[in-house]
């Protein structure tokens, strides 16, 4: 075994036991729902029992998970650095549990659209927080004033706009799949539904 193969082994041990004390359950009582003796599930999570491949199976299934997250070494590329788009203004981080999802930091200086038809709309949804000054949220006919360390989250198939309010603000995006590439579209041509950036 080498010591990267002692590392995962530890490491799904961890795993094991950190899961079923997060579901409040005792040895027993997940020994029960994976078929093991408790004496047997003890020694698993302690190191003095091989892990067998059969019983990951029966032990992920238990604890609600799949055997792929609990043998996963997600040790590598922890610190993820951005992608940066000087021509929009944008850093961009891959979510790396999700490629479908992407973090997005912005600096905006003018206020949203002021025409309805500049709004964009598309499949998805967002999550943005306010880290600096403050945004103006455009949803359909509504507007909403977020402040510094607000937050807000909508659907994106509602028409929105978003724009600073009172002198430029700094907002963080999450994206999912769909939102992501509704925004690559509009940043790629007319950037509809965004204030000027810098």
């Amino acid at each position: 075994m080498t010591q990267d193969d002692g590392q995962l082994d530890s490491l799904v041990r961890k795993r094991i036991r950190a899961l079923r004390v997060a579901q409040g359950w005792s040895l027993e009582e997940l020994a029960t729902r994976a078929n093991l003796s408790q004496s047997s599930l003890s020694r698993i999570e302690n190191g003095r029992r091989r892990l067998a491949l059969d019983q990951l199976v029966t032990l992920a299934r238990a604890l609600d998970t799949t055997l792929d997250q609990l043998v996963e070494n997600a040790a590598d590329d922890v610190v993820i650095s951005p992608m940066i788009d000087a021509a929009h203004g944008l850093m961009r981080w891959p979510i790396k549990g999700d490629p479908g999802m992407s973090v997005m930091r912005q600096r905006l200086t003018g206020p949203p659209p002021d025409n309805p038809a500049r709004m964009r709309a598309h499949p998805g949804r967002e999550w943005l927080v306010v880290l600096s000054g403050t945004a103006i949220l455009m949803l359909g006919h509504r507007r909403y004033r977020i402040e510094t360390d607000q937050a807000a989250e909508f659907p994106t198939m509602m028409p929105h706009a978003i724009g600073a309010g009172g002198g430029p603000c700094e907002i963080l995006g999450i994206f999912d799949r769909d939102a992501r590439r509704g925004h690559q579209k509009d940043a790629d041509g007319s950037e509809a539904g965004q204030g000027s950036r810098e």
